[in-house]
């Protein structure tokens, strides 16, 4: 079957699933208050934060800080046991403290400080289950899996609102806006394609299919320079125009752009599997600068636009500052092992987790290592941090998947030491 027919089914039957499917709950219909503003901050709790902190997926948190030295207060196990070597999901706060977070299980839970599992939710039954972290809005969790369809769950109770099949694998993360979801869905010939969904009913209200290979970059939406960009396994950046959607540039770059793209200042900043971190302006699509790693890029840059700083992870297992304007590095900090999650920036830090096994807090104006965490295994998940707690996800280790006695990958809640 080829691609066009494919989508078509999966269309028909994912309608059939979002109208009729036994045992949905119905979605509220969106109110103006609901709606997140132009910084992706919500104005009251009925519409909350998305991955990476909003719609520009900046990734940093000006108000946030950190113990100086951490200990584990607790773990949820068997959260990742799958081989998949991608980016796995990372938690997700409500305004409640309670965390969301979903494992390549196929499961999304929810806990609580204390590590209590308020109700875990089955959203997908597929090898590599969730990869990507919810949007939460109107009180639902919208949240994508690898067998290709696009879940409603309600945030209360775990049960879902609805489902609409989209394709055959999502890996990235949802962006909410204005009452529409927007997510990357993947194909197997290999393409893609962008979808709007409408948010209470599930239903398709647009659908763009010029990725031409399996889009698994997470989508950014900037309303001030009037766009919608997300990276491809093709190499390119693509854009259309914001919010009306209409096809706008395609930037080439000489390998995949499997990362969340940010913006800030009227440009867009990804990573590629060339080995280059890129600015590219959001307006015509073109570079403004390109700087070279030692490896891929799969993390998604975190940007600071008022410090002027982007700073990035590398397969080269190093941490980058950036200067924002120039592109010159600022530092880079050696981890020891490969950075394919995102960074998160604080107040006074960057933390980022390593396949060196470690969840990792550098100072973010000198470079300096300020303290280090040891998982169970490769930690590739984007760090949360909620109340001076810092919650962070780890991959099942190869003896674990081997069929010995390895860690099952799990979400570790870190607090201040000895507190």
């Amino acid at each position: 079957m080829d691609c066009r027919s494919r989508r078509d089914v999966l269309r028909t039957v994912g309608g059939l699933a979002a109208v009729g499917a036994a045992g949905c709950g119905s979605l509220p219909a969106t109110g103006g208050d609901e709606r997140i503003d132009d910084d992706g901050v919500p104005p009251s709790e009925t519409a909350t934060t998305q991955f990476r902190g909003g719609l520009r997926r900046r990734g940093v948190f000006p108000e946030a800080r950190v113990p100086g030295s951490v200990e584990t207060a607790w773990s949820l196990p068997e959260l990742n046991t799958g081989d998949h070597t991608a980016a796995k999901a990372s938690p997700m706060a409500l305004p409640s403290g309670d965390v969301l977070v979903a494992g390549d299980t196929g499961e999304l839970h929810r806990l609580g400080p204390d590590g209590t599992v308020a109700w875990t939710a089955s959203v997908a039954d597929t090898t590599r289950g969730i990869h990507g972290t919810p949007a939460v809005a109107n009180g639902a969790a919208y949240i994508g899996a690898y067998d290709g369809a696009l879940s409603a769950i309600d945030v209360e109770t775990g049960d879902r609102f609805w489902r609409m099949d989209l394709g055959d694998a999502i890996g990235s993360s949802p962006a909410y806006h204005d009452g529409t979801v927007y997510v990357a869905v993947e194909y197997s010939a290999p393409s893609g394609a962008m979808f709007g969904l409408d948010a209470v009913t599930g239903d398709i209200v647009w659908e763009d299919g010029r990725p031409t290979d399996h889009p698994h970059s997470t989508c950014a939406i900037d309303r001030t320079a009037g766009r919608l960009v997300v990276g491809s396994n093709d190499g390119n950046c693509y854009a259309w125009s914001y919010p009306d959607l209409e096809r706008e540039w395609v930037f080439e770059t000489d390998g995949a752009i499997k990362g969340p793209v940010a913006t800030a200042d009227g440009s867009a900043f990804f990573g590629s599997w060339d080995d280059h971190v890129y600015r590219v302006a959001l307006g015509d699509g073109r570079e403004e600068w390109a700087v070279e790693t030692g490896s891929l890029v799969m993390s998604g840059p975190a940007v600071d636009a008022e410090a002027g700083v982007v700073y990035v992870g590398s397969h080269d297992s190093r941490l980058y500052a950036l200067d924002m304007e120039s592109g010159e590095p600022q530092w880079r900090y050696d981890t020891g092992g490969r950075l394919i999650g995102c960074p998160t920036v604080t107040a006074e830090h960057v933390l980022v987790g390593s396949h060196d096994g470690h969840c990792y807090a550098v100072e973010r104006d000198s470079g300096r290592g300020a303290w280090r965490v040891a998982a169970g295994g490769n930690v590739s998940s984007t760090p949360l941090v909620v109340d001076g707690a810092v919650y962070v996800a780890d991959r099942a280790t190869e003896a674990y998947l081997d069929g010995g006695d390895g860690a099952a990958g799990r979400l570790y809640k870190l607090v201040a030491e000895g507190g």
